[in-house]
């Protein structure tokens, strides 16, 4: 806790010396009345060229400020009072061009056409998620030489273009909590905020906590608060520091949807204060005697989504499993040779255990009870993905309720436990995952809201949206187009971070967050290229598998060690 609390006063200090304007808003904006440039954003240099204008338009287009200020000085004075920039930016890579456009040339020397190109890396959505494109990006500006003889843009583009490092320096990434009724769980959905002024970032991260899931999110969680909740006043910190919150619109909630709603908005704030958090709906307490929050009173929602530090994780090794704790086959079939397994998944409890296992020419699914005997799943095909756990909520707990695998790399299937006891098929509508490709490998997280595939060598991730009578795959997006290939396996590291493997030998192990806006690579010390297997979990060591064996890292920067129990062809799994 008191890392945790070190690191958070450290961020709040940093973001205290970022230089954007006050009052700013998560998203761009163009403000109702344009106007001039206020008067404390200073005029650009003096003398600089069209092209220096027009990068320099650009690289102040991140600060997210009324109006669009930071940019709207390198504008005439027309397009100053006119232009009203779209919501949302498109981020674009650090290197770009800008190039005189001789083909437009008018003749007039007092006119210029300068055209931008680069690369688009993804965009920041109006509801402040972002969107990972892989795309090329072009835009003209013209300018023309004003009587005083500066160059200014007089036709700037509606759509905002931002370089990736500008946007990382003006935004903060933030997840927002949804309540996941399968899972009885958090899930986080990762928005971005302005970050200045620091004492505004409580406000700005609620009024996305009112807003809603993003779009790739929706229906895939309960929005608590469904569109009806507002605040009577503006977040604000009292002399104490503490932070009064004051809702309305709760009405008739129940009390244990008014617990969980404190829940949800303590969580979405840990990350932008220190302050316990003081929550009324219409004046008097949002729950009963309980008026003041801190995010360590919280219960853990997520107990069970966890796996037990006790499980230490297990592997396939020559057709049977073996414990990654001893490295000693487990009890029954799976680990004694009464199964060829090809790939396995324990369950997040670790009770139960589900096998891919080859026989007559085919893969099956076996599910059953960890050190027993496990049932044959009337589901098979050419291949089998290796199976992965998905959490059902029951009794306010998440236990391991169904399992699912991708036959012949193009059907997404599940299997339920029916109330008889025996696992049965049931149907996943996955067209807009099977429709961009081969799927080799598929993880659902443990929060039971997403999935992460391998989709014809790249990293995808979606939503999944579970109604009373079906289950969809839904808003699937490849993260890291452009640099990140040759994916061969992957895991959820954490709710919002992934840890994929590729197959290459520049970028064997990489930690991905689930949008996608950045890439970190691990460091490629130690290991054997190609690397084949990859596990990861919240508190555990990510573990890979290549051509020496299984090898540990804790952080992107530690040099790979190799694992207690270390064995060649072995493929490791933590549960889920």
């Amino acid at each position: 806790m008191k890392r945790l609390l070190s690191l958070l006063a450290v961020f709040l200090l940093v973001a205290g010396c970022a230089n954007i304007p006050l009052e700013s808003q998560p998203v761009v904006v163009s403000g109702d009345k344009p106007g001039q440039a206020p008067a404390d954003v200073p005029e650009p240099a003096a003398g600089i060229d069209p092209l220096t204008v027009t990068r320099q338009f650009i690289r102040n287009s991140a600060a997210p400020g009324t109006a669009s200020a930071a940019a709207r000085v390198y504008l005439d004075d027309d397009a100053r009072r006119n232009w009203k920039p779209s919501p949302g930016l498109t981020i674009i890579d650090d290197t770009f061009g800008t190039v005189y456009d001789t083909s437009s040339s008018s003749g007039n020397p007092d006119e210029q056409v300068v055209n931008v190109r680069g690369f688009k890396l993804g965009t920041l959505s109006p509801d402040s998620a972002f969107l990972p494109v892989k795309a090329e990006y072009s835009q003209q500006f013209k300018l023309r030489k004003q009587p005083n003889g500066q160059w200014r843009i007089v036709d700037p583009p509606q759509e905002l273009a931002v370089t990736d490092e500008d946007f990382a320096l003006n935004y903060f990434r933030v997840p927002i909590s949804f309540y996941s009724p399968d899972s009885g769980a958090f899930v986080p959905d990762l928005r971005y905020v302005a970050a200045k002024p620091q004492a505004g970032l409580p406000g700005r991260v609620m009024d996305l906590v009112l807003q809603g899931p993003s779009e790739g999110l929706k229906g895939a969680v309960k929005d608590l608060l469904g569109g009806q909740v507002t605040i009577e006043s503006n977040v604000r910190s009292t002399d104490d520091g503490t932070l009064d919150i004051n809702l309305t619109g709760v009405g008739g909630a129940s009390l244990v949807d008014r617990n969980l709603i404190a829940a949800q908005i303590v969580l979405s704030l840990q990350t932008v204060t220190l302050s316990r958090v003081r929550l009324l709906a219409d004046g008097t307490a949002l729950v009963p005697e309980h008026e003041y929050w801190r995010s360590s009173e919280l219960p853990n929602y997520n107990v069970d989504i966890a796996p037990n530090s006790e499980l230490l994780g297990l592997m396939t090794v020559n057709g049977r499993v073996r414990s990654l704790g001893d490295g000693q086959p487990v009890g029954g079939p799976a680990g004694n040779g009464g199964y060829k397994v090809v790939s396995a998944a324990q369950s997040v409890d670790g009770k139960r255990l589900a096998v891919v296992e080859e026989r007559d020419g085919r893969q099956w699914l076996r599910v059953g009870d960890l050190g027993h005997d496990l049932a044959s799943v009337d589901l098979f095909g050419g291949s089998l993905s290796r199976p992965t756990w998905r959490p059902v909520a029951r009794g306010g707990g998440g236990v391991s309720g169904e399992v699912w695998t991708v036959v012949d790399h193009n059907t997404v299937a599940r299997v339920t436990l029916a109330a008889d006891g025996r696992w049965v098929k049931a149907g996943v509508d996955a067209t807009m995952l099977t429709g961009l490709g081969q799927i080799t490998e598929l993880r659902l997280s443990r929060d039971g809201s997403r999935l992460a595939a391998v989709v014809n060598g790249q990293l995808v991730v979606a939503s999944i949206v579970r109604t009373a009578d079906s289950v969809a795959l839904r808003a699937p997006r490849k993260l890291q187009e452009r640099d990140l290939k040759d994916v061969v396996d992957v895991d959820w590291a954490t709710q919002d971070h992934l840890i994929a493997a590729t197959s290459s030998t520049s970028l064997p192990v990489v930690k991905v967050p689930l949008d996608g806006q950045r890439m970190d690579p691990f460091s490629g010390s130690n290991l054997t290229p190609p690397v084949h297997g990859v596990t990861a979990a919240p508190s555990r060591q990510n573990l890979v598998a290549d051509a020496g064996g299984l090898w540990v890292a804790s952080e992107l920067g530690e040099v790979w060690r190799p694992q207690a129990h270390t064995v060649t062809n072995a493929d490791p799994f933590y549960p889920g």
